[in-house]
């Protein structure tokens, strides 16, 4: 059996033994690697989970027992990208650290802007989410789906739209 046959097969079984399992169909990548060991792999924190068709680039730093979804983009080219403890990053989530808005529009002579972005403890980012440069998201907050995150959000705030929009939680009892 050659090679290609060989990978094939395994990957058949690994297909079949995850949908026997888990009752899901996953990337390729993902059936190969253990996504606590990509997270472990790039220093973040103990107990996060990383899939593989996850893009990281650049400074992206991640506390512990936080779930990266599959398909994301952490992109820390343009300055550090933390996310905190416990945060919940959604399939399609993408968080910026720069942008080349500037830099296309002035056909060059104008520089790509970079900020630090911030994702506190505790946070949700709700599916296919756009999170812009520069911007802080406070522990607790929850972002819905589908949102672009273009300023800040204090903790335990609650936002959601295009572009999103901040409103106050109601009390707990």
């Amino acid at each position: 059996m050659d090679l290609v046959e060989q990978i094939r097969s395994l990957y058949q079984t690994l297909r079949q033994d995850m949908r026997t399992r888990f009752q899901r169909h996953v990337p390729f990548g993902d059936l190969f690697t253990d996504r606590w060991e990509t997270a472990k792999s790039w220093g973040f924190g103990e107990g996060t989970s990383v899939y593989d068709n996850v893009l990281i680039l650049g400074d992206v730093r991640v506390g512990a027992n936080t779930w990266i979804g599959p398909n994301c983009i952490l992109d820390g080219s343009g300055g550090p990208l933390i996310i905190g403890d416990w945060c919940s990053i959604s399939a399609g989530v993408q968080i910026y650290t720069h942008d080349t808005v500037r830099r296309s529009t002035s056909l060059g002579t104008e520089p790509v802007d970079t900020a630090p972005t911030t994702i506190g403890s505790g946070v949700y980012i709700g599916p296919n989410t756009v999170v812009a440069r520069g911007v802080t998201i406070g522990d607790k907050a929850v972002i819905g789906a589908m949102s672009l995150v273009n300023r800040d959000v204090a903790a335990g705030m609650r936002a959601w739209g295009s572009p999103a929009r901040t409103i106050i939680p109601p009390a707990v009892p």
